[in-house]
């Protein structure tokens, strides 16, 4: 792809500054302590704002460009399918809404083939939970302390008509424990075998004291994003498969993050040898071109709606604009081999060019990840493992983070920073070469972290 050219526009972006923040209520932020950047555009691994400063973006976005940004075969499918048929409601059958679900479920593990479409990753998570709710006749659900999996909650019960009856049950109900992370570990282990089997054991002492037959769901992301890319011990996942069908408890893989190519697989879960019992997706299923999501459901759950009506629904369920940037991006991702690509670039560049940085920074505590899905995390000393700021730091205690991401910038690079961690997440199809500029920028922001290790 030939690069685009930049032709600075200050005024321009100073008019789309103004807007903004006129205007425009920003998530997760104090409204009137952010300065966002002003995108005059992106292609590719590339965005620039209107001063014809250009990033390499290492975000992926929010971790969902994974074919990066404006790719030709996918803008043309949503032009085509616009001329052809916009929208249209749910309850009707649609072409590209069906090839769409025939191509993923064609792509998710074991029977995982029917296709539950959302807008999002929240809204898959929130109906796949409602549907173990249902399919099981229970209430709890078990989640992990280091997890992210949406930002909605209790919006159904917020509902005032009786759509709302089945899954009446507002926040209640949730109870969360510590998965594995060898790093940090919460069970003092020495090795990832003892970190497994004693987190599973945490697990199961858990269900036995909330009361098997209370529980639903046990919700897990394959591999966490957010909250540090913590790849699961050797054994970890089948063995909650294990629990899993012990109890009767549906296992449920939020792979909103990890799936479509990001961990070098189609799906995460592909590593670890184990099918769940409803997957959640969305972000890489069509590089966030026009938001889509969805649950991947196994017959059984599916069965139990096939004359039980399911309560659950969405205005733009599987809309067809989004549909077509679906089908187009899954066939990209064949053609290409941006699989294939994640896996070469996780292998042969990013995980031997972050741990080669670590050997030289003394601020890098850890790397861990695979494909194009890492964490460098972050430390004050090594020998300690103190993080460089406090958990969930903000304002001044967050100083040394704020630091190294503005060193990144500086040197062409846009960071995902989190806590104290940052990470590697660039396209699943980056190439050797962009992998390569964005671990030269990252050892140039490193010794900025450096300065505040003891």
């Amino acid at each position: 792809m030939t690069p685009h050219v930049i032709e600075p526009d200050p005024q321009a972006g100073a008019a789309v500054k103004a807007a903004d923040r006129a205007h425009v209520f920003h998530s997760w932020s104090a409204q009137g302590l952010i300065d966002p950047l002003a995108v005059a555009g992106a292609e590719g691994s590339y965005f620039w704002d209107y001063d014809g400063n250009r990033y390499l973006d290492f975000t992926s976005g929010l971790v969902y460009t994974n074919i990066g940004y404006q790719h030709p075969r996918v803008v043309a499918a949503i032009q085509e399918q616009a001329a052809k048929l916009t929208t249209f409601a749910p309850a009707f059958a649609i072409d590209v809404r069906s090839e769409a679900a025939r191509l993923i479920a064609e792509r998710t593990p074991g029977d995982l083939d029917k296709i539950f479409f959302t807008n999002g990753g929240a809204e898959a998570v929130e109906n796949a939970v409602r549907m173990a709710r249902l399919h099981t006749g229970r209430t709890k659900v078990l989640s992990a302390y280091r997890s992210y999996h949406g930002a909605t909650s209790t919006a159904i019960n917020l509902t005032g008509d009786p759509r709302r009856w089945a899954s009446d049950n507002g926040s209640a109900g949730v109870v969360r424990f510590w998965a594995p992370f060898l790093y940090r570990s919460p069970f003092y282990a020495t090795t990832e075998a003892e970190e497994s089997a004693r987190a599973l054991q945490h697990l199961e002492d858990t269900i036995a004291f909330e009361g098997p037959a209370t529980i639903a769901a046990i919700i897990l992301e394959t591999v966490p994003g957010t909250a540090g890319i913590m790849t699961p011990p050797p054994g970890y996942l089948a063995g909650v498969r294990e629990i899993c069908d012990k109890y009767g408890i549906v296992f449920v893989l939020d792979e909103v993050m990890a799936g479509f190519g990001r961990t070098g697989k189609w799906f995460a879960a592909e590593h670890f040898d184990v099918v769940p019992d409803l997957m959640t997706f969305a972000k890489g299923v069509n590089s966030g071109y026009v938001p889509l999501g969805g649950v991947a459901i196994n017959a059984e759950i599916a069965a139990t709606f096939d004359k039980r009506p399911y309560p659950g629904g969405l205005t733009y369920s599987g809309h067809p604009l989004a549909c077509a940037a679906a089908v187009a991006t899954i066939q990209v991702m064949e053609d290409e081999k941006v699989v294939e690509n994640a896996a070469h670039i996780g292998e042969s560049v990013l995980g031997p060019g972050l741990r080669e940085l670590a050997e030289r920074h003394p601020s890098v505590g850890e790397v861990r990840g695979m494909g194009v899905f890492w964490a460098l995390d972050l430390v004050k000393n090594r020998e300690t493992r103190e993080p460089l700021v406090p958990y969930n730091a903000a304002g001044e205690a967050n100083a040394p983070m704020a630091a190294f991401g503005a060193a990144a910038k500086k040197n062409g690079l846009w960071p995902f920073v989190n806590m104290n961690r940052t990470h590697a997440v660039p396209a699943c199809n980056v190439t050797e070469a962009e992998a390569k500029e964005g671990l030269a920028a990252l050892d140039a922001a490193l010794t900025v972290a450096d300065e505040h290790t003891a």
